[in-house]
């Protein structure tokens, strides 16, 4: 027993002495970089600490949340960062408080304009409720409503232009200039970026020996400000982004080494919709990001459920990115920290991705089966869904379908399954009882 003791003991003691090397691994890079400034003007260690501190005053504590689920997928330890859990739902309020706590009391005097698809919006309302200032905000019409109502709620006034975030944004410069606003950029700014960066100094503290950290880009300025400030803390990190495959606009852009601006973008992640990465950015994202990731919407369907099912968390669906490029990094026995970005979805949006993700998970489906017009083929079709475990969630009775007596109702039904494998047994069990079902669209 006294043996087992010593031996415990001297684990802890491992243990500790090797947090304290960590930790001084990390000071001693800390007061390296601090002699040797990073040459970029703007983004700086200096800068990253003082952001640090200040959104302290207005941000949650959102620890990492080690995923079992997601790393018995991957074969990695996945770790989650819930940004999502902040008090407007997103990291956007890091960056909009720290922008703002630099302005002069003249620039926040004249009221303050900004231009968003909605988690900056609701970050620089709140900021901007926080030192008295007026805030007028310019969002796409396919926000959602409960973006909007949260921003006007935070004190905001809201103005709906424009179908995709460049546009709003145009008109936002617009309004600037007619009524003399301070212009608060939802990311192509140095300053922004600076406070979106205290995420890395958080994981990085947190999790020193992070290999690798995913996050979403939409104009970059989170990527920017935790890649860049990753490479200070500790080079070894590597730090990829994740876009939507339909908005892919920083991937082209560093594919062609210049700023491009998309024709159009098509994604259900309405808050990385973005046509143009930032300008400012683009030179800290081609020096400091390991590579980008693109992701298809029906693949954040389907990890939104997993977030739900698995984790208890609702994360929307830009959020989502960092989790579904999971399975498209390849590498083994890592340590991924997915930055889950934001979690503002309203119940209309929620309830159609979990009914799509239920679909394409086989979880519910619907099978076309020809009967003939006789009493009890309803019955006995029930009776072989029933014997097979298979929940019946609506039942449709065409009698109009053709004249052969033999094959003349067809009947629909939508029934929910364990999953693609249940869904094989049960079409199986349909099948050896003489029918011929045929899987079509789930008609709910």
């Amino acid at each position: 027993m006294a043996k087992e003791i010593q031996v415990k003991e001297a684990k802890c003691k491992e243990g500790e002495a090797m947090e304290e090397r960590q930790e001084q691994s990390l000071n001693e890079a800390a007061e390296v970089l601090r002699k040797d400034p990073v040459p970029e003007e703007g983004l700086t260690l200096e800068k990253f600490e003082e952001a640090s501190e200040v959104v302290k005053k207005v941000t949650l504590e959102t620890k990492l949340v080690f995923s079992e689920y997601l790393s018995v997928q991957t074969g990695n330890k996945v770790y989650l960062k819930p940004e999502n859990m902040q008090l407007t739902g997103a990291y956007k309020l890091r960056g909009a408080y720290y922008k703002i706590s630099t302005l002069s009391d003249d620039e926040r005097a004249k009221g303050l304009i900004t231009a968003s698809a909605g988690n900056h919006a609701q970050g620089v309302a709140y900021a901007a409720k926080a030192y008295g200032a007026k805030a007028v905000i310019v969002m796409p019409t396919t926000t959602p409503l409960m973006k909007v109502n949260r921003t006007k709620g935070y004190g905001a006034e809201v103005v709906l232009y424009g179908d995709v975030y460049d546009e709003a944004c145009a008109k936002a410069y617009e309004l600037a200039d007619e009524n003399g606003y301070t212009f608060i950029h939802p990311f192509d700014d140095l300053t922004v970026a600076t406070g979106q960066g205290t995420i890395a100094m958080e994981i990085v503290k947190e999790l020193p020996l992070v290999d690798y950290i995913l996050v979403p880009i939409g104009g970059g300025g989170l990527a920017t400000g935790v890649a860049t400030l990753a490479k200070m803390l500790n080079p070894k990190i590597k730090v990829i982004g994740v876009e939507p495959a339909g908005a892919n606009c920083m991937q082209t852009s560093l594919a062609q080494g210049h700023v491009v601006t998309l024709p159009k973008v098509t994604t259900i992640a309405d808050g990385t919709a973005v046509k143009t990465p930032g300008s400012k950015l683009f030179p800290y994202i081609q020096k400091n990001l390991d590579g980008i990731i693109t992701v298809e919407d029906h693949e954040l369907v389907v990890s939104f459920l997993d977030m739900v099912e698995n984790h208890k968390i609702v994360v929307e669906n830009s959020g989502l990115l960092t989790v579904a490029a999971l399975k498209h990094l390849d590498v083994k026995g890592k340590k991924v920290v997915s930055i889950l970005s934001g979690g503002n979805m309203d119940v209309t949006t929620m309830s159609s991705v979990v009914q799509q993700g239920l679909i394409m998970r086989d979880r519910i489906f619907t099978v076309s089966i020809l009967l003939p017009d006789k009493p009890g083929e309803l019955y006995r079709v029930s009776g072989i869904i029933a014997k097979a475990n298979g929940n019946v969630v609506e039942l449709e009775h065409n009698q109009f379908v053709t004249t052969n007596r033999n094959t003349a109702v067809e009947l629909r039904i939508t029934m929910e399954a364990f999953g693609t494998e249940h869904k094989n047994q049960i079409m199986k069990s349909l099948e050896e009882a003489g029918y011929k079902p045929r899987q079509v669209n789930a008609n709910f």
